[in-house]
This record gives structure tokens, C-alpha cells and sequence, in this order.
């Protein structure tokens, strides 16, 4: 459950990093990409654990209510899924594959 959350969070902070403030992308990338504990953000920033803590939890729920809204990674999901399920029907057809590889590139293109 804890690494389908940081996927998450990761793929959020992605879509919507350009929405946050300074302070909050850096804290998000220390926490999230970085792999900092707490405690080493708060130091790093001289400020309390608690601080970083709730700095991380409001822009958490700041990235989902942008998702919310926007949807940018629920469609990312579901164009993914849709390239799945279209190479697997175009393999069965494509007998050069020429579509297959049509549709690759597609796919490199997100």
C-alpha cells in the first residue's frame, strides 16, 4: 500500500509540480524523489520535523485536489491502457509488424 502511495504521489507531483511553490517542490522532491527521512529536511532547513511533516501533508492533498480537477493522471492511466490493449489487438493482426511499431511509437511519444 505505502509504495502504490509514493507512486502515486510521484506521478502526481509530476503532472502538477509547476502548481507548487518553491518551498513545496522542494520538500516533495527531497521527501518523495530524494528519499530524505524528516529529519534530515528539517535540518537541512532548520526548521522542526512537525513543520516539514505538515508542509508535506497539506501539498499531498493539494496534488490530489489538483487531480480532482484536472484529471491529468487518471487520463495518463487510461491512454496507457488503451496503447496496451491496442498493441496486444495489433500483434494479432500485424503480420510484418509495421503497425505494431507504428503504434510503439505512439506510445514513446507520453
Amino acid at each position: 500500500m505505502m509504495l502504490e502511495k509514493t507512486t502515486r504521489v510521484n506521478y502526481l507531483f509530476d503532472f502538477y509540480q509547476s502548481l507548487l511553490t518553491p518551498k513545496q517542490k522542494s520538500y516533495m522532491s527531497l521527501y518523495y524523489l530524494d528519499d530524505y527521512s524528516l529529519g534530515e529536511i528539517a535540518e537541512e532547513y532548520d526548521i522542526s520535523r512537525q513543520a516539514v511533516y505538515d508542509n508535506i501533508k497539506r501539498t499531498e492533498a493539494m496534488l490530489e485536489q489538483y487531480e480532482e480537477k484536472l484529471l491529468l493522471f487518471e487520463k495518463f492511466q487510461k491512454r496507457q491502457q488503451l496503447i496496451q490493449q491496442l498493441k496486444t489487438a495489433v500483434a494479432d493482426l500485424d503480420g510484418n509488424g509495421q503497425v505494431l511499431s507504428l503504434v510503439e511509437s505512439l506510445e514513446k511519444l507520453d
